[in-house]
């Protein structure tokens, strides 16, 4: 089986890509290496692919170094053309899309930047999905089209038309794109709503980064709505491998063609919980900052798994406790201890 990745510099692409690269799969990673964040960070990740940022141009493949099975090329998914060169040159058999334009509170002073990768880089890989064969279509969609919804934990059938943010909303309409593909089409469609993904090679806009940063630092955190919010952290390994059981589930044919799942840990863990567990394995106490509650932030999220766990098997394995050591050994190691990476 051939795959595509998208967003493969990208943090979840990145594990994807090391995932299906040791089960053996065919690989082709994607992405534009943009600047929202270190592009350094980007490209460390590549290296570990075996992909040399030297060598990289503007739409063409590179084979990596490292991997016999994985090639990258650097193309913005809203590029029409190099698109669909790209999918008519390859003919992949699945299309794990992680590629977009992520964080919910950017998209308050950037929305044209969420309109060109959400929506139309999206519609851009739906054509391109349909018009050279791609048997299946995963995605990555998010927890925070949720919005207010105050029943919890978050049921895939639960009403998701007040998102908050236009993050949220991109996310939203992809899923209803998909959709709409998927009925007239045929195109078997899978979307993804991930819950508070964190791990090593993390974003470092993401909680996660910015309290181990800061604590480690000696630099005050920012925390919102006076540290009155919660989340269902969920470990990088514990997403990579509910994907890697979609992947194998497109042998059988009796999968619906168009389906959505959660993604969790489906243990919501209070912000302050979170930051202690930071403190035990750094320790150092945090300087906290207490803010009120940011426009566009949501005060709980919590995924209810019941149907990914029944038609795939997914049990969660990471406990935060342990997920927060792991990133703060690759943190400590990465950028206080960095490697020598050509």
């Amino acid at each position: 089986m051939k795959i595509l990745v998208t967003g493969a510099a990208g943090f979840i692409g990145f594990h994807l890509v090391q995932m299906l690269l040791a089960e053996g799969y065919t690989v082709v990673g994607l992405d534009n290496i943009d600047d929202y964040y270190d592009i350094d960070l980007k490209y460390a990740r590549l290296a570990v692919c075996g992909i040399d940022r030297a060598e990289l141009q503007e739409n063409k493949l590179i084979p990596s170094a490292a991997h016999t099975n994985y090639s990258f090329q650097k193309t913005d998914i809203a590029d029409v053309e190099a698109m669909d060169t790209l999918f008519r040159n390859e003919r992949f058999d699945t299309v794990l899309h992680m590629a977009a334009q992520v964080g919910v509170r950017y998209s308050l002073e950037n929305p044209q930047a969420y309109v060109h990768s959400n929506l139309v880089g999206f519609i851009n890989v739906l054509e391109c999905c349909r018009h050279h064969g791609v048997r299946h279509l995963i995605y990555a969609s998010s927890s925070s089209i949720y919005g207010m919804n105050n029943r919890v934990p978050f049921h895939e059938d639960d009403r998701v038309d007040h998102p908050v943010s236009l993050y949220a909303a991109t996310k939203r309409s992809n899923e209803l794109a998909a959709h709409t593909y998927s009925h007239l089409y045929g195109l078997k469609t899978t979307g993804l709503r991930f819950f508070t993904v964190y791990g090593p090679w993390g974003r470092p806009d993401m909680a996660m980064f910015l309290f181990v940063d800061a604590i480690l630092n000696g630099k005050p955190i920012k925390v919102f709505n006076n540290g009155n919010l919660s989340r269902d952290f969920t470990y990088i390994d514990d997403i990579a491998h509910s994907i890697r059981c979609i992947v194998e589930s497109a042998e059988y044919p009796d999968r619906p063609t168009y389906s959505i799942y959660n993604v969790g840990n489906s243990e919501p863990v209070r912000l302050m919980n979170f930051i202690r567990a930071i403190e035990k394995h750094t320790g150092k106490e945090a300087i906290l900052e207490l803010l009120p509650m940011q426009a566009g932030d949501v005060e709980k999220t919590w995924a209810n798994v019941d149907k990914l766990r029944a038609d795939f098997g997914y049990r969660p394995h990471t406990p935060v406790d342990i997920g927060v050591k792991k990133f703060i050994d690759w943190y400590v190691h990465f950028y206080l201890h960095p490697p020598v990476i050509p």
